[in-house]
């Protein structure tokens, strides 16, 4: 039988939180972390966004000048994160040749990478700093915190766009199962408010144009949705064997029962329009986990605010379901943080554990007017209270490329 895997251990830098108990007091309340952006390359590229979600608590006032320096932002943030899911497991002794890390990015090193060729552009290369390399690449966040936490069994890098956060732990999931580990760290790091970037999404068609208001921004399954909002930061969490768990006498928040991914296979950017990918990942998340539709109480949707993007995955939601769909609170909060790409999915996850812990369903905001092909029930204005017993909550992602990563998350 399948070693039974644990979660012990949350950690996050988001928009509204720069920990998790901050990011989950906001999440019930419904606060919006998007804002109008003041850099001053706003104005210099004439961007079409002037917006974003940015992380509340800044690198700076939680790492050191030294470890500063020699970090992307991306690798901060994941540093950060997965700094607070260890302390918040009790570990104080562990086998660093049985403990591994899986730490996904969508996009890796972006502002090293432009800022090294501005440098070169303007200065030569003489003036490219040496740690270019080792900042810029997308292994950057999981080699990181391997090396600050002494992460000897393994060091991956999940890179499936928005997906990637979650496929983070299905790859910690399967490294206990198989016995390769017996402590995972996981987690998803992104740190993209660039103006490349933002041109880029924007091109696109991808992000939402509402500079006015960006508070008001994000709205899933609205009918008055046009695009997502950027976002940064980051989410860890600490996976462990049951039996390792119960030896030291952990705190234990859930269980990770099941977890699965698929690819669309259909187009580079736009998702299948019946949802058949994000069926199948759903499908097997559940089989997996041996979870049948009735068990599920509660789903963080992956709801980017795309007008493209919500419809196929209540779609799939309802293949996978059924009829039980109907009795299932929803939550998007991406309405309220925004999109932190290939963070999203691990920051969602943390969300989704702690509202099986909890036994609340975070709030999503700014539904104004419900899309009628997408009769969702969908948690707005309070926490919907989950019911007691075993329950389980889905947490979807879905990227670019096609990619789909399901993780099912059930309480003790």
């Amino acid at each position: 039988m399948a070693r039974k895997v644990v979660i012990t251990g949350l950690g996050a830098t988001t928009p509204i939180g720069g920990d998790v108990p901050t990011l989950w007091a906001n999440a019930l309340k419904g606060v919006s972390g998007a804002h109008t952006l003041t850099d001053d390359w706003v104005e210099e590229y004439q961007l079409p966004v002037h917006f974003a979600a940015r992380a509340s608590t800044p690198a700076a006032d939680v790492l050191s000048r030294v470890e500063m320096k020699r970090m992307d932002p991306s690798t901060q943030f994941a540093v950060v994160a997965a700094r607070e899911a260890w302390r918040d497991t009790g570990i104080t002794e562990v086998d660093h040749d049985r403990f591994a890390v899986a730490f996904a990015t969508g996009i890796g090193g972006v502002w090293t990478l432009l800022d090294a060729w501005d440098t070169l552009k303007a200065k030569g290369p003489r003036r490219v700093l040496p740690m270019t390399v080792p900042m810029l690449m997308p292994n950057g966040p999981a080699a990181a915190v391997s090396l600050d936490l002494g992460a000897r069994a393994g060091a991956h890098t999940p890179v499936s766009a928005c997906a990637s956060g979650t496929e983070a732990l299905h790859v910690g999931l399967e490294l206990i199962r198989n016995g390769k580990a017996d402590v995972v760290m996981c987690g998803g790091a992104e740190a993209a408010i660039h103006p490349m970037p933002i041109a880029a999404f924007a091109a696109m068609q991808a992000l939402s144009r509402r500079n006015d208001d960006p508070e008001h921004a994000s709205r899933p399954y609205d009918t008055g949705r046009d695009g997502f909002v950027m976002g940064e930061g980051a989410g860890a969490l600490v996976l462990e064997a049951e039996e390792h768990a119960l030896a030291r006498g952990a705190r234990i928040y859930a269980e990770l029962a099941g977890t699965s991914v698929t690819a669309d296979a259909y187009h580079i950017t736009a998702p299948d329009p019946e949802g058949l990918g994000a069926t199948r990942a759903l499908k097997a998340a559940m089989f997996d986990g041996r979870i049948q539709p009735e068990d599920v109480v509660h789903v963080n949707a992956h709801a980017t605010s795309t007008p493209v993007g919500d419809k196929p995955e209540y779609t799939a939601l309802k293949t996978a379901l059924g009829a039980h769909l109907d009795n299932v609170p929803v939550s998007a909060t991406k309405s309220q943080m925004g999109h932190l790409l290939g963070a999203s999915g691990a920051v969602e996850s943390v969300l989704a554990v702690l509202a099986v812990h909890e036994r609340l369903a975070p709030v999503t905001i700014n539904l104004e007017n419900q899309d009628p092909e997408i009769p969702l029930d969908v948690v707005t204005g309070t926490p919907r209270q989950l019911p007691g017993g075993s329950i389980v909550a889905l947490n979807n992602s879905f990227g670019f490329g096609g990619h789909n990563a399901v993780v099912a998350i059930r309480s003790l």
